[in-house]
């Protein structure tokens, strides 16, 4: 085999419709485009949400809402999840990341205290819940905010 020799397989490739090539191709006199109309014109056509002249919908409805531009995200962990380390590690984002708790830090990490911590742990976060500070520090571990 070589390169000048290969070719698609049988079925693989079709050739392009040619419209517009006159009566005998099949798609002559209109091209494939109706009557007349503004469709059928070069470089016509409706654009997006166009109802014809009357207001469109996206006119037509209220706005509703807000989305504050300065609302800190924090990526969130349970109590629960970190029981997944030993016993007197250190739990900051680098560990967290690579153990699959959070996938990306946001604006910070928040520690919440859902479920329950046996193992006594460093923990380094941004912000900490008031029951959770209470569960860290009742089994002996320590809480460092970045």
């Amino acid at each position: 085999m070589e390169l000048n020799s290969i070719k698609p397989a049988a079925g693989a490739s079709k050739n392009r419709k040619r419209i517009g090539r006159g009566t005998g191709s099949g798609h002559g006199k209109t091209a494939t485009k109706g009557h007349k109309g503004q469709k059928a014109r070069s470089g016509g056509s409706v654009k997006a949400g166009f109802e014809g002249g009357q207001m469109p919908m996206h006119r037509r409805l209220p706005k509703r809402g807000f989305k504050s531009l300065s609302k800190k995200v924090y990526a969130v962990v349970n109590l629960s999840q970190l029981e997944a380390f030993e016993q007197g590690s250190c739990v900051d984002a680098d560990a967290m990341q690579k153990s699959g708790l959070i996938k990306d830090v946001c604006d910070g990490i928040k520690v919440l205290a859902t479920g329950e911590l046996t193992k006594s742990l460093t923990i380094k976060a941004n912000k900490f819940s008031a029951a959770a500070r209470e569960k860290i520090t009742s089994v002996g571990g320590t809480i460092e905010e970045i």
